[in-house]
Formats: structure tokens, C-alpha cells, sequence
């Protein structure tokens, strides 16, 4: 595929070969030419796990300091009146079970987050052919089953994430958008690899983290130290 002028003039910086502290490779991010919308910034991280054991996945949830730049649309499901107040006053974008359950069903996806309580979860189960292969189906381990809705829906909307290793171990997760200041990309990254070193699964040998890489949408990607 012939490459854009910009992609090319843009790879002229990066050294492929070269791993780069953390602050450079995000200001070569930044300074490379720029499509005509704010990037996103992914963080790749390659575990030295097997990933077809069940004891050694990797999953969890943190909130960026700074979020990911993308608002977020927020679904929970419940039936109990307290519950449901509670996740309204936390700014919800949706609220309910059967009617929302049905909505699913017949293909309506406009939401980017799932919560739920725990007394709905066999309710919701027959949505996990739908929710689960786009991550989004709730779980206890990234705690998006949880009674408390209210603390749970806030931590959404200033930023928390979930992570999951893939089939090949590697985890790959927007930490920002490239108008964000260095500092700021710099410190969710830094965020989320110490959540990600937490869940070290016990009695891994060897590198855990084996591998980090930064890139935006469009960009080159860098190599960065494990630091």
C-alpha cells in the first residue's frame, strides 16, 4: 500500500530499533505531523504469561488521573429503587433492566460501559453472547458488579478503565488523546502499568512485563522502558 506523504514524513523520526524513556517517545508522538483530528494515544503491553491458563489471565480496572478524553456512556441495570436513584444522581446515561435487557437483544449498542447489581446478574446472563465478545458484559474482577452503583458510575465518567489480556497475552488500551500535555499522557501511563503490575498473577516466573510500546491512531509506534 503506498504510504501518505505525512505517514512517511512521520516514521523519518522513529527509530525502530531504539526503546525510549517514556517522556521522549511521547514528545516524538506529539511532534510527528498530525491528521486533521485529536489521536488517541494506546499503550501496548506484552506479558510474559500463558495466556491459555486460566490462572495466569490479567484483568482489572483503574481511573486515569486525567481519563481517556472520550466521554463515556454509562448503562446499569437494576430494580431496586435505591439503587437506581443512586446511579441517576451519578449521571447514568441509562438506567433499567427488562426494557433495557430487551433493547440489547434486538441490537441496540449505544453505550460504551456496563454496570449492574449483583441480585441482576443471573437476569442478565443471556446477554453475554452479546456484551461479552465486545467487553462489555459486567463482572466482580473489574468491578462492574457492585452495589455501589453511585461510586462506580462517577469512577466511569472521570476515567476508569478496564484491561484484559488478549489471546497472544498482550494488552492494548487508549491512555489518552495526543492534545493532552505531555505530563498528562506521561502520568496515565505510568497509572496504569502500576495497576497492571498489581495483578501480577501469583507465581508467575520470569518477566512479567516482558514489552511496552506507545502509539497514536494514526502514528508511528515506539518501544518505551519498562520503568
Amino acid at each position: 500500500m503506498k504510504q501518505s506523504k505525512r505517514i512517511r514524513e512521520s516514521y523519518k523520526s522513529v527509530d525502530k530499533n531504539k526503546v525510549y524513556e517514556i517522556k521522549e517517545a511521547i514528545k516524538i508522538l506529539k511532534e510527528v505531523p498530525q491528521p486533521k483530528f485529536d489521536q488517541s494515544v494506546e499503550l501496548s503491553l506484552k506479558l510474559g504469561i500463558d495466556p491459555k491458563k486460566t490462572e495466569q489471565s490479567v484483568r482489572g480496572s483503574v481511573v486515569l488521573p486525567y481519563g481517556t478524553g472520550k466521554k463515556k456512556r454509562v448503562l446499569v441495570f437494576c430494580e431496586d429503587e435505591k439503587l437506581t436513584q443512586e446511579a441517576k444522581e451519578a449521571g447514568a446515561d441509562f438506567v433499567g433492566l427488562k426494557d433495557l435487557i430487551e433493547k440489547i437483544e434486538k441490537g441496540w449498542m449505544e453505550f460504551d460501559a456496563v454496570l449492574c447489581s449483583p441480585n441482576v446478574m443471573r437476569q442478565i446472563a443471556k446477554l453475554g453472547r452479546i456484551l461479552g465478545p465486545r467487553g462489555l458484559m459486567p463482572s466482580p474482577k473489574a468491578g462492574t458488579v457492585t452495589n455501589e452503583i453511585g461510586r462506580a458510575v462517577q469512577e466511569i465518567k472521570k476515567g476508569k478503565v478496564e484491561f484484559k489480556n488478549d489471546k497472544d497475552g498482550g494488552i492494548h488500551l487508549a491512555v489518552g488523546k495526543i492534545s493532552f500535555s505531555e505530563q498528562e499522557i506521561e502520568e496515565n501511563i505510568s497509572c496504569l502499568i502500576e495497576a497492571v503490575k498489581k495483578k501480577k498473577p501469583a507465581g508467575l516466573k520470569g518477566h512479567y512485563i516482558q514489552s511496552l510500546a506507545i502509539s497514536s491512531t494514526m502514528g508511528p509506534g515506539l518501544k518505551i522502558t519498562k520503568h
